[in-house]
């Protein structure tokens, strides 16, 4: 699953119904400078997902092994709310 942060999108990377390249390609479109590339997010000692941060406030992260929906993976999911709401790197 990818989420766009500060702007509230979402696709996963095991998304049939939104693919996230499609997310990716509407970011580019924006023409918003790069600030922070790849870079994985962690819960713990595991990789959560992959993030990439822009200008403007916008973060863009994926879930690794998401799908469409927060519900394949609610623990990633809120752990990645909960950051987002409160302020937190990812």
């Amino acid at each position: 699953m990818a989420i766009l942060l500060s702007s509230s999108d979402f696709s996963g990377d095991h998304d049939l119904e939104v693919p996230f390249l499609g997310t990716q390609a509407w970011i580019r479109s924006l023409n918003y400078s790069l600030i922070a590339d790849w870079r994985p997010w962690m819960i713990g000692d595991q990789i959560a997902g992959y993030t990439r941060t822009y200008a403007y406030k916008m973060t863009f992260a994926t879930i690794r092994g998401g799908a469409h929906t927060p519900e394949y993976k609610p623990d990633e999911s809120y752990i990645m709310f909960q950051r987002w709401i409160s302020g937190q790197p990812l």
